[in-house]
């Protein structure tokens, strides 16, 4: 029985794309695809170094430039769902996408903007946030996503090709990938293999593959019937046009201009919203606005549902205690398990439940019931004639005494700086 590669691998893609669905809609998140994300990892390594990220993202590196582009066609959650998208346009042929200088730009500005501290640009064009924030029903991300299907329906996988800043960098590195797809002299120039390539990346009439654009799907070697299509190691020698070569220059100006536009979005965008409450590990507004991708991971997997997608209060996410269960549990920390990118710090439970997010204040309204003081996981309220009195210095802001107030006597203000008690 022969070995179908393609089945092999689109088996294994539908399960990543399976369980990445299960995950931002807050199902089921055992197995964190989020987390290897090219994107998420990089920008956790550039604004708090982590250790974890830089080991995974160096074996996403060193498998590239050993296998190819894998990522394209097996990790990336939009990549894998553009592929059945273009199930939809099956009977269409596919046509050489070509391969276009401009992306270098794009690629240039958009991880030079992030470079420099802000992930502005990152939010609109990345895969992984596209995916997520439209997934989560993000307006946005809806109007993205339908961009992309509307490229996937006339130009196949021309985003990942010639867009996409992420595919870039893979197209880049498997330029120089040990294993490679070519053709070997028992082609027939049939032509099966040039109309199913979702890339448009070979060329039969010069009996070439560009594996710069190649996202290593392996449908061409599934239907070339002469078995002339080949993966695997093919010495040789690269060496890049002048026009290449401008592009690359270009690339790394536009990696200058955005690293500058980054530095200067960074101070643009500060603000000390007082009346914003982010959850814990969110350090301040200024960095949650800078670093948060909005892909809604941990709106959808909050427990008590009081995360908040961007909207016209606050551009990123943040906590809204008139949402679910109006108050953030004590023993829960899972926003900041699950956040792929580090908007979210990594905290345990017990780092979590000893930082202060806010801080709870008390109107005229209060008539003494104790039911908050009785309630507060801090112990940080007592009743004094007939009031409640708030301890600050105890208080972490969870909202939990305001979720509990008859009377309607409590609210929380958001912390400038997070801190810990």
């Amino acid at each position: 029985m022969k070995i179908n590669p393609y089945k092999i691998r689109l088996t294994v893609a539908g399960t990543v794309l399976i369980f990445s669905v299960l995950a931002i809609s807050g199902l089921f998140y055992p197995v964190k695809f989020m987390n290897i994300q090219f994107t998420s990892l990089l920008q956790r390594l550039i604004f708090d170094f982590s250790v974890t990220a830089a080991v995974l993202l160096g074996i996403i590196i060193i498998l590239t430039l050993l296998f190819g582009r894998f990522y394209c066609s097996v990790i990336c959650p939009f990549g894998i769902m553009q592929e059945f998208i273009a199930f939809l346009r099956n009977k269409r042929k596919n046509t050489p996408n070509g391969n276009f200088g401009f992306k270098y730009l794009v690629a240039g500005l958009t991880f030079g903007t992030l470079s420099g501290g802000s992930v502005l640009f990152i939010r609109y064009i990345d895969p992984y946030t596209i995916f997520s924030s439209a997934l989560s029903l993000s307006v946005l991300g809806i109007i993205f996503a339908l961009a992309v299907f509307i490229i996937v329906f006339f130009k196949n996988r021309f985003f990942c090709t010639n867009i996409c800043p992420v595919g870039t960098i893979f197209g880049l590195l498997s330029k120089f990938s040990l294993n490679k797809i070519y053709m070997n002299e028992n082609c027939i120039k049939c032509g099966r293999c040039e109309n199913s390539c979702p890339s448009g990346c070979i060329d039969l009439k010069n009996s070439s593959i560009d594996n710069e654009t190649c996202i290593k799907c392996l449908k061409c070697i599934s239907v070339c019937p002469k078995n002339a299509v080949k993966y695997g190691i093919q010495p040789v020698k690269f060496s890049p046009e002048r026009r290449d070569f401008l592009w690359a220059m270009g690339g790394l100006a536009m990696l200058g201009a955005g690293y500058a536009a980054g530095l200067n979005l960074v101070k643009k965008y500060y603000q000390k919203a007082k009346d914003i409450i982010l959850p814990a590990g969110a350090v301040n507004t200024n960095r949650m606005e800078n670093k948060c991708l909005n892909c809604n991971l941990c709106v959808n997997n909050c427990p008590n549902k009081i995360l908040s997608k961007a909207d016209e209060h606050f551009s990123v996410v943040h906590i809204d205690f008139e949402k679910g269960e109006h108050f953030c549990s004590y023993n829960c920390h899972k926003c900041s398990k699950v956040c792929p990118s580090g908007a979210i710090k990594k905290l345990s439970l017990q780092e979590k439940q000893n930082t202060k997010i806010g801080t709870a204040y008390v109107s005229d309204n209060c008539f003494g019931c104790e039911i908050c003081a009785n309630l507060c996981p801090k112990e940080a309220i007592s009743i004094i004639d007939n009031k409640a009195v708030v301890n600050s210095d105890k208080c972490i802001g969870c909202g939990k005494c305001a979720s509990v107030c008859k009377a309607g006597a409590i609210k929380i203000t958001g912390e400038t700086e997070q801190r810990r008690i």
